[in-house]
């Protein structure tokens, strides 16, 4: 009986989390905060969803098989946020403004400084013109 409460509030929780998570996707503004409304909640939900139904089937198949999905959730979603993140910050998807430090800029400069030095060497480039 106390476990199955427990179960129901955790699930609960996760669903909640999660749909927190759906909500700030849709309604905030700019990628970044997007990023960090989807990525965030989004992990807790499903780790919290995962323990409550480990709790109800507390079987070595159910749990280890829960324990590798929350595993390969907390390795991938931080690193499909970061790419997503960097390519929306390349193609200026995002509000400067809002940043407080803006620690990617000079590295993003450098490259595509080396990205035009590259393409007029090989005569590519903007300065290039076939007559």
């Amino acid at each position: 009986m106390v476990l199955d409460i427990i179960s129901a509030v955790l699930i609960l929780l996760g669903a909640v989390l999660s749909l927190a998570a759906a909500v700030g996707l849709v309604r905030f503004g700019d990628l970044l905060s997007r990023m960090h409304a989807s990525a965030k909640p989004q992990v807790l939900g499903l780790t919290l969803v995962c323990v409550g139904v480990a709790i109800q089937f507390p079987t070595w198949a159910t749990v280890t098989t829960l324990a590798i999905i929350i595993s390969f959730q907390l390795v991938t979603i931080p690193v499909a946020t970061h790419m997503v993140g960097r390519a929306g910050y390349r193609t200026k998807h995002l509000r400067r403004s809002m940043l407080y430090r803006d620690e990617l800029a000079e590295a993003v400069d450098r490259a595509e400084a080396r990205e035009l030095a590259w393409e007029r060497q090989r005569g590519t480039g903007p300065d290039h013109h076939d007559d």
